[in-house]
C-alpha cells in the first residue's frame, strides 16, 4: 500500500516475541489525545474478567499531537498495550491492516479510536466468536446511532446501496466494531477503505458473517476525521470496485488427502 508513491512504515514501540494468543484488539488513531488512555481502560476492564490471553494494539496514524506519548506512558504499567506507529499519515484501513500484521491473536477485534464504540460489547462477541455457528467474522451493527442526522441519513443510503451491490447480509457494515479470524484477513485484497468492506470480502471467501447489535455513543472527545461529502465519493468508486471484484471471483472446493471436501 502507498500513498503518493511513498510506502507505509509502521514502527512498533514494543519488541516482544510474535507467539500466539487469543485475540488482538487493533485500534487505528490519529489525533485522539484525549480518548486513547480512557478507551484503553475501557478494553482492559471489558476483556481481563474474561480469562483470555489478549493483547491491545493501537496503531498511531502519524498523529501530531501527543496521542503516542500517552500510550507510551501506559505501557510500563499495562502488559497488554503495544503501540505500532505510522511515519505518516495513510488512513484507517491501512492502519487495520498494520494493527493486524502486528498481531499474535488468532481473532482480531476492531474498534475505532473515538470512543463511540463501547467495549463493553467485546465479551459477547468473544462468545459468538467461539459458539456454534462458527463465523468467519461477527459485525457489530449499531442499534441506535449517535450522530448528527446527515451522517446517519448518508450512512442509511450506503448501507441500502450497498446491500443492493454487494448483498453481504449486514445492515451496517461502516461500525468500527468487528471481530474476524486473523488468517482469513490475511486472504483478502488490501486497498483503501477496505475497513468498510469487510463482511463482503469474508463472503466472498466463503466465511460465514455473523452480524450482533451493539451500542454506539457520542463521540466527547476530539473531532471526526471523516466529512460526509469526502466518504460518499471515495465509497461510490469502492463500491463498484468490491462489486466487480466479487463477480470476478473463483474459490475452488479444496480436497482433503483422503478425497473428502472440506
Amino acid at each position: 500500500m502507498t500513498n503518493g508513491g511513498r510506502r507505509a512504515r509502521p514502527l512498533a514501540t514494543t519488541g516482544r516475541k510474535q507467539s500466539a494468543m487469543d485475540l488482538s484488539i487493533v485500534i487505528p488513531v490519529l489525533n485522539e489525545s484525549g480518548n486513547v488512555v480512557p478507551l484503553l481502560d475501557e478494553v482492559l476492564a471489558a476483556l481481563r474478567p474474561v480469562g483470555i490471553e489478549f493483547e491491545v494494539i493501537f496503531v498511531d496514524d502519524g498523529s501530531d499531537d501527543d496521542t503516542a506519548a500517552k500510550l507510551i506512558a501506559r505501557q510500563g504499567d499495562t502488559p497488554e498495550l503495544r503501540l505500532v506507529r505510522h511515519a505518516s499519515r495513510y488512513g484507517q484501513s491501512m492502519g487495520v491492516r498494520s494493527g493486524v500484521l502486528a498481531a499474535r491473536g488468532r481473532w482480531i477485534g476492531t474498534l475505532d479510536g473515538d470512543r463511540q464504540n463501547d467495549p463493553a460489547d467485546l465479551p459477547a462477541m468473544w462468545a459468538a466468536a467461539n459458539g456454534p455457528e462458527a463465523p468467519g467474522l461477527i459485525a457489530g451493527e449499531r442499534i441506535k446511532r449517535n450522530d448528527n442526522w446527515q451522517k446517519r441519513y448518508a450512512s442509511r443510503f450506503a448501507n441500502w446501496l450497498r446491500q443492493k451491490l454487494l448483498h453481504d447480509g449486514v445492515k451496517d457494515t461502516g461500525c468500527g466494531l468487528k471481530m474476524f479470524r486473523r488468517d482469513l484477513f490475511l486472504e483478502f485484497p488490501h486497498f483503501d477503505h477496505m475497513h468498510r468492506y469487510l463482511p463482503a470480502l469474508a463472503r466472498r471467501h466463503g466465511a460465514r458473517v455473523l452480524p450482533v447489535p451493539v451500542r454506539h455513543r457520542a463521540r466527547e472527545e476530539g473531532t471526526s476525521k471523516y466529512g460526509t461529502l469526502d466518504r460518499a465519493l471515495v465509497g461510490a468508486t469502492d463500491l463498484f470496485g468490491v462489486w466487480w471484484l466479487i463477480r470476478r471471483s473463483r474459490f475452488p472446493i479444496r480436497l482433503r488427502d483422503d478425497g473428502g471436501a472440506r
